[in-house]
C-alpha cells in the first residue's frame, strides 16, 4: 500500500507551510513534510535558492541543477510514499526560468501510480503583501521603479505559479484558515476514497 502524497502549490506567503503544518498536526497517522523549506536546509548555501529560484531568469547559472533538484526531492517523495508513508509538499512551480525546463511534468511522471493530491494555494497578492510586510523577508524587497506597491518578484510569482493552473483541488488562504484548508482537503480525500 502507499502513503497519500499532498502537494501544495502556490507562491512564496500564500499560506503553503501553514496548510502543511495544519495537515501534520491533524490528519491521522505521520506525514512526512518534504516542501521547498526542508528542501532548502539540505541545498547547499552556494546552490541557494535551489528549487526556489524566483521566475524571470533569477539565477541561470543555477538553473542548470534546479531540474536534477526536483527531481531529486520527487523521487524522495515516491520513495517515502511506496514505503507507505503520507507525504505532504509545499512548492511553487514555475516555468519562468531564462528558458523553459518544463519541470513540473517532469515530476508529475516521477509520482505516476502513486496516490496524488495536486492542490492550486490561491491568494491575492494583496494579502501576500501584507504577509509580506509582517515578516523579516518581506524588508528584503523595494517597490519597482514605478512605484507600484507591488515588487516585480512578488508580481512575477504570483502571475507564474498557477501556471497551467490544473488541479485536483483550489483553496484560497485569503477565505479559509490553514486548517479549514485542511479540513477542505481532508473533505476531498474521503470523497474520492468514497468513489473509489
Amino acid at each position: 500500500m502507499a502513503g497519500q502524497i499532498i502537494i501544495l502549490n502556490g507562491a512564496p506567503r500564500s499560506g503553503k507551510s501553514s496548510i502543511a503544518q495544519a495537515i501534520q498536526d491533524s490528519f491521522e497517522g505521520p506525514w512526512m513534510n518534504l516542501g521547498v523549506d526542508c528542501y532548502a536546509q539540505i541545498t547547499p548555501r552556494r546552490y541557494r535558492p535551489g528549487i526556489g529560484l524566483r521566475p524571470d531568469g533569477e539565477g541561470p547559472d543555477l538553473e542548470v541543477f534546479v531540474p536534477r533538484f526536483y527531481a531529486a526531492l520527487y523521487e524522495s517523495i515516491a520513495v517515502h510514499s511506496r514505503l507507505d508513508l503520507n507525504v505532504v509538499a509545499d512548492v511553487g512551480h514555475h516555468d519562468g526560468y531564462s528558458k523553459p525546463l518544463d519541470i513540473l511534468a517532469d515530476c508529475a511522471h516521477r509520482l505516476a501510480g502513486l496516490p496524488v493530491l495536486f492542490v492550486g494555494v490561491r491568494c491575492p497578492i494583496e494579502i501576500i503583501m501584507e504577509r509580506r510586510a509582517a515578516s523579516e523577508t518581506g524588508r528584503g524587497y523595494v517597490t519597482g521603479s514605478s512605484g507600484d506597491p507591488v515588487p516585480l518578484p512578488v508580481r512575477l510569482w504570483q502571475e507564474a505559479v498557477h501556471r497551467p493552473g490544473v488541479y485536483d483541488l483550489e483553496v484560497d488562504t485569503s477565505l479559509l484558515s490553514s486548517v479549514q484548508c485542511a479540513d477542505a482537503i481532508r473533505q476531498h480525500l474521503k470523497s474520492v476514497q468514497v468513489a473509489n
